[in-house]
C-alpha cells in the first residue's frame, strides 16, 4: 500500500544550484514532483520557516566508521547519528581503521553487516588497495564497492600498508579496466620527517609534514592517471599549492577530482596551542596564507567536494604522549559540523551558500558515483534537511553525537546549524527551535540503507 503523500513547502529550497521558492512532494521514500509554492497539493504538510533554508540531504564521501575491530574509537551507530545531527543522509565509509580491513569481499561482507542494524542514514563502503591485494581487486568490485582507497605513505596501520610508486601504477590500471576509480592519500614518504617524539608545539609537526611531499605524490597521481585513463581522487588536499597542477591536468582532460576538508578551511597553523593534539591530522592543517589559496580554489571551482575525513579515536590515543603531536593519533572528529563550519567561514569572506552547496551534495556524490544523493528532483531519494541559517552553533564536544568527546572544533562559535532531516522522506532528527540548547531528537528505528556500486552507481 502506497504511503500517504508529504509535502515540504520552503520559500527558499536548492534546486538545480540555485534557491527558489518550491514545495517537495514526497511518497513511498522518493521524491515524486517539485511544485510551485502556491499549487494546491492535498497532503500533509511541513512549513520550513523564513528563517531557515531546504536542502537536499548533505553526502559525505569520507568517514572512518571503524566498525568492527575499533569500535571504541567510533561504530556505525554513532557515527550515523552525528551525520543526521548534521543533514547527512549519505556517506561512504573507508576502508580502515576497521579490523579487518576492507580489503576483501569477505571482509565488506563483515562490515556490511555491523552496519546492517544501526544506521541511521544511508551508508556505502569503499574497498582497499594494499600490496597484498593488487591484481584481486575484481572480487571487491563485483561485491559493490564505490572505489578503492590507497596510500602512498604509511597509513598508521599496520594492516593497510601503503603503495609504492610502481605499485601504484599497476592499481591504476586494475582500476581502469575494472571501471573503478582510485582514491589516494597523496603524500610521498621519502619526503616526510621521520616518525617519534616531536614535542608539543605545532611548528615542529607541520615542518615533518611539507607541502612538497603532497606535490610530489600529486604529480605522480596525475602521472599514473593520464597513462592508464583511470579515473582517480586526491583525498584531503591540504597543500593549495598543488592546486594549478590539478588545475592543469583536468584542463588536459585527465579523469582527476580532489577534494578537500572543512578543518582546512576554517583552522589555520597559526591558531593551534601548543600540546592541542586534537588538531594533529595527515596531511596537516597549514597556515592563513595557504587556506586563503584554498578558498581561492574553491570559489573557482578546482575543488570538487568538502568532506569531512571524519576520522576519530579514542581520547587516549588523541592525548597520548601528553599532547606531543608526533606521538598522538591523528585525525579530526567532525562529521557533525562540517557544513555549519564552512557556511560560517564562507559568509565571512562574502561567498555566497549557494557556491559550497554543490560541495557538499552533488560534488562528494560524484565523486563516489553516487546516482541520486545529493539532489531534490523527481525519482530522487527524499532525503531532506533543514538548515537554519543564522542560528548560533557553540561546539560542546561532549555534546556532539560522535562516540568519543573530543575535537578540534570545541567551543567554536558558528553561525548555522542542521533543524531537521529526513530520510527516504521519514523525519530521523530534529532539535526544537535551533537554538544552542536544544537536545537532538531521533524519530524510529536505525533506517538506512546499504548501498552498492552495483545498484546505484
Amino acid at each position: 500500500m502506497a504511503e500517504r503523500l508529504l509535502v515540504v513547502r520552503a520559500g527558499r529550497t536548492f534546486i538545480d544550484g540555485a534557491f527558489r521558492p518550491a514545495a517537495v512532494v514526497v511518497q513511498d521514500g522518493l521524491v515524486v514532483d517539485v511544485v510551485g509554492v502556491r499549487d494546491r497539493v492535498i497532503a500533509s504538510t511541513v512549513l520550513v520557516p523564513d528563517d531557515a533554508v531546504l536542502l537536499p540531504g548533505l553526502v559525505d564521501s569520507h568517514v572512518h566508521v571503524n566498525e568492527p575491530g575499533r569500535t571504541e574509537w567510533e561504530g556505525f551507530r554513532s557515527a550515523t547519528l552525528a551525520a543526521a545531527a548534521g543533514g547527512v543522509t549519505t556517506l561512504v565509509d573507508m576502508p580502515l581503521n576497521s579490523l579487518p580491513p576492507t580489503t576483501t569481499a569477505e571482509a565488506l561482507e563483515i562490515k556490511r553487516a555491523a552496519a546492517a542494524a544501526s544506521a541511521y542514514v544511508d551508508v556505502g563502503f569503499w574497498g582497499g588497495a594494499v600490496p597484498e591485494n593488487l591484481g584481486a581487486l575484481g572480487p571487491l568490485n563485483d561485491a559493490g564497492v564505490f572505489g578503492f582507497k590507497c596510500f602512498l605513505s604509511p597509513s598508521g596501520v599496520d594492516e593497510f600498508p601503503h603503495l609504492s610508486r610502481p605499485q601504484l601504477l599497476d592499481a591504476m590500471q586494475e582500476v581502469a579496466a575494472l571501471g573503478s576509480r582510485l582514491i589516494v592519500h597523496a603524500e610521498d614518504p621519502a619526503l616526510l620527517g621521520d616518525d617519534g617524539a616531536l614535542g608539543r608545539g605545532y611548528d615542529a609537526f607541520l615542518a615533518s609534514r611539507p607541502p612538497a611531499s603532497e606535490a610530489s605524490a600529486i604529480d605522480a597521481v596525475i602521472d599514473a592517471a593520464r597513462r592508464t585513463g583511470a579515473r582517480a581522487h586526491i583525498l584531503h588536499l591540504s597543500d593549495a599549492h598543488s592546486l594549478p597542477a590539478i588545475r592543469a591536468a583536468k584542463a588536459d582532460g585527465v579523469a582527476l577530482t580532489v577534494e578537500t576538508c572543512p578543518h582546512y578551511l576554517t583552522i589555520v597553523a597559526e591558531e593551534i596551542p601548543d600540546g592541542a593534539s586534537e588538531f594533529k591530522c595527515c596531511p596537516p592543517i597549514r597556515e592563513s596564507g595557504n587556506r586563503d589559496l584554498l578558498w581561492a580554489g574553491i570559489v573557482d571551482g578546482t575543488i570538487d567536494a568538502v568532506v569531512s575525513d571524519h576520522s576519530p579515536s579514542t581520547i587516549d590515543l588523541k592525548r597520548s604522549g601528553g599532547g606531543d603531536f608526533g606521538l598522538a593519533w591523528g585525525g579530526i572528529a567532525g562529521l557533525q559540523v562540517g557544513l555549519s563550519a564552512v557556511w560560517t567561514e564562507a559568509r565571512s569572506r562574502g561567498i555566497p551558500l549557494e557556491r559550497i552547496l554543490p560541495l557538499f551534495t552533488t560534488g562528494p556524490a560524484s565523486v563516489a558515483g553516487l546516482r541520486g544523493a545529493g539532489v531534490i528532483e523527481p525519482g530522487a531519494p527524499a532525503h531532506l534537511t533543514v538548515f537554519g541559517l543564522d542560528d548560533p552553533f557553540v561546539i560542546d564536544a561532549s555534546k556532539l553525537l560522535h562516540k568519543n568527546p573530543i575535537t578540534a572544533y570545541d567551543h567554536r562559535v558558528l553561525s548555522g546549524r542542521i533543524r531537521r532531516t529526513w530520510l527516504h522522506g521519514r523525519p530521523i532528527y530534529d532539535v526544537t527551535d535551533g537554538g544552542p540548547g536544544d537536545a537532538p531528537r531521533f524519530r524510529g528505528k536505525p533506517r538506512g540503507r546499504l548501498l552498492s556500486a552495483r545498484v546505484t552507481g
